[in-house]
């Protein structure tokens, strides 16, 4: 049986990520995968330690465009939990409506790309129309379509307003309308169903020690899911974790595709239940001993650490990211599987390396 070693990656069409795996095959079986990183180191945690600390809240941002409003809100929570700030709680509210659209943004785009990877162009490009409704309803909320920058420390610099409420509102049921076509292809359709169920297999035992998070985990059975600590006002909201137990990449898909529908959800609640008062607290005082905090990414779990000195400028700022967390089970999900399922079982964790090599 012919036994060959090649690259899959750096560049791909169906994978826009900066990620290599060596890939060893017996005919068009793989056995063997060994992931390669190292292409796009951007020294983001050294130049956190040169940035007035308040600073640092628009380089975190940018560790990741698509979901870069909650990695404001983590560095936030982070500092004001080191200051002792409490946060007004109309703020807390916003920052879920932010981080929900910025939620149901991120996975309408993985969305289409897992459907581009098995070839359904139509359905990928009906993704991203309607992800453009949510696009445009963070602009209208916040003036910017990708990295909003309406976090700070201490609360939000934007508000969305009477006036601006109906709107919100209105496309919210306009991207419902949108998603009602589309859920039931990506749910039933026999394709569908052929390129993802029983593909890229990660068992439940294996999917907790391999130190998995966020739909990876969920998809294999785990309710495991930062939200339920209670940051921000999820705990107000009556949250529970999305979780399915096929372990496959159709499991994935179908936590991703199911958080679409609660973020709606979430949205409109929030605004429901979004009580009146200021937007921020005036933040005076330097960040002072160490700090430690756990957000949900669309990828799943977003950890950071920080140290302060008292003065303007952090010790230490330690950020990791899901993808990191989520590479080591493709070891365990791409053996065994037929080449032309690499991409789509690679894409079922929603690798995003920019974030990975900080």
């Amino acid at each position: 049986m012919a036994r060959v070693t090649f690259p899959f990656g750096p560049q791909h069409p169906v994978l826009p990520e900066a990620i290599q795996l060596q890939l060893t095959c017996e005919d068009e079986r793989v056995v063997e995968v060994l992931p390669v990183i190292g292409y796009m180191h951007r020294g983001i945690e050294k130049a956190a330690e040169a940035n007035l600390y308040p600073n640092n809240i628009f380089l975190c941002e940018r560790i990741c465009g698509i979901c870069s409003f909650i990695h404001a809100l983590c560095y936030c929570e982070l500092i004001e939990g080191m200051m002792r700030v409490e946060v007004p709680p109309r703020a807390k509210y916003l920052r879920v409506v932010w981080s929900e659209l910025s939620r149901i943004h991120s996975h309408m785009l993985w969305l289409g790309l897992l459907a581009d990877s098995f070839g359904f162009e139509s359905l990928f490009m009906q993704c991203w129309r309607a992800r453009e409704i949510i696009l445009d309803t963070l602009e209208m909320t916040t003036g910017q379509r990708v990295i909003q920058s309406s976090c700070v420390i201490g609360g939000v610099r934007r508000d969305i307003d009477l006036d601006m409420e109906p709107g919100v509102r209105r496309q919210m049921a306009a991207f419902q309308k949108e998603l009602k076509s589309i859920y039931p292809v990506f749910a039933k359709d026999y394709t569908v169903k052929l390129r993802t169920v029983g593909k890229g297999v990660l068992p439940r035992d294996q999917a907790w020690s391999l130190g998995t998070v966020g739909p990876t985990l969920r998809g294999s059975g785990w309710a495991d899911d930062a939200r339920t600590l209670g940051y921000a006002v999820y705990d107000d909201l009556g949250f529970e974790p999305v979780v399915e137990i096929g372990c496959d990449s159709y499991a994935r898909m179908m936590v991703r595709l199911r958080e679409v529908v609660q973020s709606v959800e979430l949205v409109i609640k929030a605004l429901d239940q979004m009580p009146e008062g200021d937007l921020t607290v005036t933040v005076k005082s330097f960040p002072e001993g160490e700090g430690l905090i756990r957000v949900e990414q669309p990828r799943g779990e977003l950890v950071e650490y920080a140290r302060g000195n008292g003065t303007a400028y952090l010790e230490r700022l330690k950020v990791r990211t899901p993808t990191f967390s989520n590479i080591p089970a493709l070891l365990v999900m791409l053996p065994g599987c037929e080449l032309a399922d690499v991409p789509v079982i690679t894409m079922s964790i929603d690798p995003c390396i920019a974030c990975t090599e900080r």
